[in-house]
């Protein structure tokens, strides 16, 4: 919800040698790929321009339209494009996706894409009114999308909160739609194919319990994909979320899932969020965090301004309708006067 989102290897096949005159039959072992192999590898990863060129603050976001300070604050900082089907209709969402990824190439940078439609999303709440209801609804939305990323060499954050909503044993989601981990996977995998590095959302450290999580990311394809995405529209420390995706790689690694990455949303993580951890409408003491940068530390993939600073996260705290831009929030965040202006 806005308030608060590889490839299998390939199997080896292994030759088989007749012995004796019993006609049993016994695999040989599999010989390591050979050394200029692997070595091409490694450098088409090292060759990924994602890796150098850094990721696209488009002048058409919120902030950067706003003017002032709020540009030169907030809009010159990369936030993500968010895909939804309220805006970008499955006729439509082709298009309009590829509109944006030819401003960030041309601009000779990575594009930042938030994919947030899976039917049942938010549970009904600040966000609902998706008119996506059915997982083949979804998979032709989804499909689209894919097309419109081939080779854009994109960066995607997929389905903000969804994994932890529907797989949480403890918190009951009204909305929540059979079969949501298969239209997971086939997101997954669909946006893989495309080239695009995909994020699966896993939710943010002060979301409990999560001893399950790591189940729920492999259930939802997180194989298929680069990594999982942390703390997305939320507020904790970067620091807190660091520790919270060590324990889902271990949980994951138990799985047999390995080599999984990450990202963490640092849009608002600016200030220590109040004790319970349930203010997260537009909480008036939140702050703008750390610039997004693509650091490739381990694991750690690096920082990303996913949720836009200055937009509402629904009707609370003297904020308008989820979604919409507001001074008034901008102001907070950037711990400026209070213009009352949203």
């Amino acid at each position: 919800m806005l308030s608060r989102t590889r490839t299998p290897r390939a199997l080896v096949l292994l030759t088989v040698l007749a012995v004796g005159t019993l006609g049993l039959t016994a695999p040989v072992e599999a010989q390591p790929a050979p050394a200029h192999t692997e070595r091409t590898v490694a450098a088409k990863k090292a060759k990924d321009p994602r890796r150098t060129r850094g990721l696209f603050v488009d002048r058409l976001m919120p902030a950067a339209k706003q003017g002032g300070v709020y540009r030169t604050r907030i809009g010159t900082k990369s936030q993500a494009f968010w895909v939804i089907p309220e805006a970008y209709p499955t006729g439509q969402v082709r298009s309009k996706v590829r509109a944006y990824t030819k401003r960030a190439l041309a601009a000779k940078k990575t594009p930042v894409i938030t994919v947030y439609g899976i039917p049942g999303r938010d549970c009904g709440s600040h966000s609902s009114g998706n008119p996506i209801t059915t997982a083949a609804q979804y998979r032709k939305w989804i499909a689209q999308i894919s097309l419109a990323l081939r080779k854009q060499r994109a960066i995607v954050i997929l389905e903000p909160d969804a994994l932890p909503l529907f797989s949480s044993p403890v918190t009951t989601c009204a909305t929540k739609p059979a079969g949501w981990q298969a239209m997971l996977r086939y997101a997954s995998k669909t946006l893989t194919r495309s080239g695009a590095w995909v994020y699966l959302d896993a939710g943010h450290s002060n979301w409990t319990p999560y001893d399950t999580r790591a189940a729920a990311l492999k259930s939802a394809g997180i194989a298929y994909a680069r990594g999982f995405s942390t703390n997305v529209s939320n507020f904790r420390s970067t620091t807190a979320e660091k520790k919270y995706a060590a324990v889902l790689l271990k949980g994951l690694s138990r799985l047999k899932v390995r080599g999984k990455h990450y990202v963490i949303d640092t849009s608002r993580n600016g200030a220590k969020p109040s004790a319970d951890g349930n203010d997260v409408i537009n909480p008036r003491w939140a702050r703008v965090g750390k610039a997004p940068r693509l650091v490739f530390r381990g694991a750690f993939d690096g920082t990303l301004w996913v949720k836009h600073p200055g937009e509402s996260d629904g009707p609370v705290n003297d904020g308008p309708s989820s979604g919409r831009w507001c001074d008034r929030l901008a102001d907070r965040l950037l711990s400026r006067v209070d213009s009352g202006r949203c």
